[in-house]
């Protein structure tokens, strides 16, 4: 293939991340980037493990003279979010990435660039390959489906794992060591969507521009929702007025800060939908002042449409499905004060569907505290019993506690001192990390998470400065050649 990278040293590195990067990896679509691993392990004589779900693991031996050391395990994720700009014509199933390459950046053209966690991947394969580099015994754990719920480690067979020492290399800022995160779920609210016909004349709505971003790391940036900002337009365009919601739909993953979000109403008479669209006129302009000096590409539009006959939500079930858009919570919950204001508890309406036979809005709750997720889940399991949602809650997984004594940890902190003249800073994260899961199959395990900066994650604006990834993989090597000796 042609590369793009050039010019970068370690090449190798560059290389195996443009080789992945050209097979598509969106949560539940892994099986084939998984057989390129089993592949690449198998061609150069390494013990390779690939299990049912495509989780893969390969296991290096020790460089010479490091055959006694404890062995050290190295993981990261091989699914990508997969998200893109309106309009922007991307087959995440079937087409691998389109990079660009500018400045010094890596991105992807108009889609997700897959940095989190395709960065690992590339490090782990870069660090298989080499026959120069200081390391004790090596396993290296790729799981899939980290997006939707860490269901790869759910699956993972942990009896084949020796090490007790573990990096997790999906860290997202460079200088940073991640060593503490938060649990979290996918709950979703359903309802049937009844539906029935009705006459009328159709108003189309919709937001977009918005930021969006990684509901765990950007939660607290308070970037604007588009579903919650379209419950609250639907709210005001539908209050009093005799009509009926065709559409309301926005979000992507429940993991993912909304950008866009459209809906459709129908109103019973012409005079109603020319209100309307002079409402939704003005209401546009007053959102614009109030969301551009945060959101500066924010876009609203509504376009009236030709009378027409089609099948419209109810009016118990429209209404149920706005109330509860409007009143859901959403954003940070809980702080702690103590620790810098750090985000303890919050949740994320990711997701809002009223397209086939049911009403779904799907969130994504976290927290460090367990008492305060049960607190979240109260009061979520109540909106639904109040709109008549029934909950469904799949993929849950564990927080990590931090441990005040970590070797891993002090290896990582000497060499960031000695390679770079500055402390490593060391912090917990309100986002989700496979190292609770992990920690709770491992008992004794001693984690820590790192990784080179990847700015934008989960939107289509992420992307990976080059020098960074060449910094981290010349720090990663180092504390491998530490833990050689020591």
């Amino acid at each position: 293939m042609q590369y793009k990278i050039k010019g970068l040293q370690p090449e190798a590195l560059f290389r195996f991340f443009e080789d992945i990067s050209a097979i598509p990896r969106g949560s539940g679509n892994e099986a084939a980037v998984s057989d390129h691993l089993a592949a690449f392990a198998r061609e150069r004589g390494l013990w390779v493990h690939q299990d049912a779900a495509h989780n893969v693991i390969i296991k290096k031996p020790a460089s010479p003279g490091a055959e006694d050391k404890a062995p050290v395990m190295m993981q990261g994720h091989l699914d990508m979010v997969c998200e893109k700009r309106a309009g922007v014509d991307h087959d995440f199933e079937t087409e691998g990435l389109d990079l660009v390459v500018e400045d010094g950046v890596l991105r992807a053209n108009g889609t997700t660039l897959g940095g989190d966690n395709g960065a690992a991947v590339a490090l782990m394969m870069a660090i298989l390959d080499s026959d120069t580099l200081r390391h004790p015994p090596l396993e290296c754990v790729f799981t899939v489906s980290e997006e939707v719920g860490l269901v790869g480690a759910k699956a993972l067979d942990y009896s084949l794992l020796d090490a007790r020492t573990m990096i997790n290399l999906d860290s997202e800022e460079e200088g940073v060591a991640t060593v503490s995160c938060a649990g979290g779920m996918r709950y979703a609210l359903v309802r049937p969507a009844e539906r029935e016909e009705s006459h009328g004349f159709p108003l189309s709505l919709g937001i977009s521009g918005l930021l969006g971003g990684h509901s765990g790391s950007d939660i607290d940036k308070e970037r604007v929702n588009a579903i919650k900002l379209m419950g609250r337009v639907l709210r005001h365009l539908t209050a009093g007025v005799d009509c009926r919601i065709l559409s309301f739909d926005g979000g992507s993953k429940d993991n993912a800060i909304p950008r866009e979000c459209t809906a459709s109403v129908l109103y019973l008479t012409k005079e109603a939908l020319r209100q309307a669209q002079e409402q939704a006129q003005a209401m546009g302009k007053a959102l614009a002042e109030e969301i551009l000096p945060t959101e500066p590409a924010f876009a609203f539009v509504s376009a009236a449409g030709e009378e027409t006959t089609c099948s419209v939500l109810t009016a118990q079930a429209g209404c149920a499905l706005v109330n509860a858009a409007c009143l859901a919570p959403n954003g940070v919950r809980h702080r702690n004060p103590k620790e810098g204001n750090f985000v303890v508890t919050s949740l994320n309406l990711g997701i809002v569907r009223s397209a086939g036979e049911r009403l779904e809005l799907v969130f994504a709750p976290r927290s460090s505290v367990e008492s305060l997720q049960e607190e979240t889940l109260d009061a979520l399991a109540l909106l639904g019993e109040t709109f008549g949602f029934t909950p469904e809650i799949t993929g849950r997984y564990p927080g990590w506690a931090f441990t005040e004594h970590s070797p891993i940890r002090d290896v990582f902190c000497e060499s960031y001192r000695t390679l770079f003249g500055k402390e490593l800073s060391i912090e917990a994260i309100h986002a989700g990390l496979e190292c609770g899961l992990f920690s709770q199959a491992l008992p004794g395990l001693d984690a820590i998470a790192v990784g080179p900066t990847i700015r934008g994650c989960h939107t289509p604006d992420e992307y990976l400065p080059l020098d960074s990834f060449s910094r981290f993989y010349q720090l990663l090597t180092d504390v491998l050649a530490r833990l050689a000796e020591n």
